[in-house]
């Protein structure tokens, strides 16, 4: 049977969807998507349990967080896309200062659950959240994924995505990036 992907709006009603995708430690190491919204002594401060209650007061202001994506009707995915302005780590970055003066949004994460992980969703879920983002009028979207440095590397490295599964859905690179990490955008 074919899989049908589907997403909605991170809201009050599919907050336990999104719980079901991160698991007991919030994605990663207790993040709970709040790295790219705090400064980093905060972030390390609020691990776990405080950066739950952080990002589900976001949720229930209504703030633009981002997508739950489904397979076959089950909570499989993450991807979290916002204005550029509401991550304070991406706006305070030397090295992905925006390329220009004009608002962007961005994706800074792309978490998938484990049994769904390497069987191609990320392009599929890039190309849906560009979709979203046409509807939000937005017209930059910008990511900042993984450059994996060896044929496989390890998932706790993964969560921004791969630059070569945004690369297949449109993006472009920025010249400015690290070692490790792409700057991209792709217009709308």
């Amino acid at each position: 049977m074919k899989e049908i992907i589907s997403y909605k709006r991170l809201d009050s009603k599919t907050w336990d969807d999104l719980v079901s995708v991160f698991g007991e430690k919030g994605a990663c190491g207790g993040c709970w998507c709040m790295y790219w919204r705090q400064k980093s002594t905060d972030f390390s401060k609020n691990k776990n349990e405080p950066n739950k209650k952080l990002f589900r007061k976001l949720v229930d202001e209504k703030k633009e967080l981002g997508l739950i994506f489904y397979v076959n009707d089950e909570p499989a995915a993450w991807c979290s896309v916002s204005p550029r302005e509401e991550l304070y780590r991406i706006e305070n970055s030397r090295t992905f200062k925006l390329a220009d003066n004009k608002p962007a949004w961005s994706i800074v994460c792309l978490f998938i659950k484990k049994n769904y992980r390497r069987q191609g969703l990320s392009v599929r879920i890039i190309k849906s959240v560009i979709e979203y983002c046409k509807t939000k009028n937005v017209k930059i979207l910008e990511a900042y994924p993984a450059i994996p440095y060896a044929s496989k590397i390890p998932d706790s490295f993964a969560w921004t995505g791969f630059e070569s599964a945004f690369l297949k859905a449109g993006f472009i690179n920025i010249p400015v990036q690290t070692k490790s990490k792409a700057y991209m955008r792709f217009y709308l």
